[in-house]
């Protein structure tokens, strides 16, 4: 039978599946035992653990909540990962993923599974790495599931100022595809990145 975890490897589970500090109060309700004193104590031991074990991500305390951030000197490579990532193709699967975000918005991935009848994991992941789909909180519904909306990179790429000016959605898909063809074009005097260049897996970006 698997051990039970400690406070802390929990804490850091928290803050590691959230993509936004997490207030001390909500880490206290979550954990549901030990006092305001006692989980701040383990956070600031955490974060201790990190800085002397000169780890790559550090615990800091910001915007009125306590976040795990990578280090700012590995900013370059994570910048070159993030870049290599966003010359990813989407896939079909990825272009109706994005449709339905686009239509559906504020949605879970509950909602866009059913809509789409199979796992829609893979393509949430390459749309938030590409920075066209964003996470903009919890639903209220049972297990209070993660909510995705399109960003304001999503306007950008799609040439419009407003999402009223999306076109209709029998259109959209046929938009999309031809917003990804011009997309991928390498610019004048820019290389194209090959395939197995591209890391695969899910990454953590400096917020």
């Amino acid at each position: 039978m698997p051990a039970t975890p400690s406070t802390q490897q929990i804490l850091e589970a928290l803050l590691f599946a959230s993509d936004a500090p997490v207030g001390l109060s909500t880490l206290v309700e979550v954990l549901d035992g030990p006092d305001e004193a006692a989980v701040l104590s383990e956070l600031q031991a955490m974060a201790r653990a990190l800085d002397e074990g000169g780890r790559g991500v550090a615990l800091a305390e910001i915007a009125g909540g306590w976040q795990l951030l990578s280090r700012k000197e590995a900013a370059p490579w994570i910048d070159r990962m993030l870049r290599s990532r966003r010359k990813v193709r989407l896939s079909r699967a990825g272009l109706e993923t994005l449709a339905i975000v686009a239509y559906k918005q504020p949605v879970t991935k509950v909602e866009i599974d059913g809509i789409r009848g199979v796992d829609s994991s893979g393509s949430l992941h390459t749309l938030l790495e590409r920075g066209l789909v964003v996470i903009k909180g919890r639903s209220k519904g049972v297990g209070r599931p993660l909510v995705y909306a399109t960003s304001s990179d999503f306007l950008s790429y799609m040439g419009i100022n407003d999402l009223a000016d999306l076109p209709e959605l029998k259109e959209l898909g046929a938009v999309l595809e031809e917003r990804e063809r011009l997309e991928m074009e390498p610019a004048e005097g820019d290389e194209p990145v090959p395939a197995e260049a591209v890391p695969g897996g899910s990454g953590e970006g400096a917020p």
